[in-house]
């Protein structure tokens, strides 16, 4: 599978990027969910495409560019046709389109009414799975936070029982990540209501 490396994942990102601040803020998000991902990954032993999980979370995010003034929910539909547009496999363009929450259904946009063409957006493989419960350690809400477990399922269940359920299941089948290290580095606290503070 063709695909980028580390400069040329950046180049898309500089490429796409509205401002500086919006590079470093989508990008950093992309960073900390890969290396989530990869570390979950390395710590349940999965076998997985680690190149894949790497590079599919550092470009899930590459759609928020492109959202401006308008309704977020789209950036994953915009991500997915930025990269599809640069001639990149299909199996790295889902990445951008099926991360959303817990994974969108087509019942999701109808009820919801969602500004997105109906379908289905779920992550389907070991590798888009990991990468979709890895976005939801970290949010890109000003100023940025990390989120636990407990956390992100409060927040995801004005979605619905189902919603929580879905999450509860990809914790079992990763695990909770540790963020300490990480919450270290960036200087990103943690979003209130987090109760496993790592």
């Amino acid at each position: 599978m063709n695909l980028p490396d580390i400069r040329g994942v950046r180049a898309l990102h500089e490429r796409y990027a509205p401002t500086p601040e919006a590079l470093d803020l989508v990008l950093t998000h992309c960073e900390i969910v890969a290396r989530i991902a990869v570390s979950l990954a390395e710590r349940a032993g999965l076998e997985v495409d680690a190149e894949l999980v790497e590079v599919g979370a550092l470009l899930h995010d590459i759609g928020v560019y492109r959202v401006g003034d308008g309704h977020y929910i789209r950036h994953g539909v915009l991500g997915h046709g930025i990269l599809r547009a640069e001639g990149l496999p299909e199996s790295l363009c889902r990445f951008a389109s099926c991360h959303t929450g817990v994974g969108l259904t087509r019942r999701d946009v109808t009820e919801q009414g969602l500004p997105i063409p109906v379908a289905d957006y779920l992550a389907e493989s070991a590798e888009e799975r990991l990468v979709m419960y890895a976005d939801k350690f970290h949010s890109k809400s000003s100023p940025p936070r990390f989120l636990d477990g407990a956390a992100y399922a409060a927040r995801v269940a004005r979605f619905g029982a189902d919603k929580v359920a879905a999450f509860r299941s990809l914790a079992a089948e990763f695990g909770e990540p540790d963020l300490g290290g990480l919450v270290a580095e960036y200087g990103h606290g943690f979003e209130e209501g987090a109760v496993l503070l790592r």
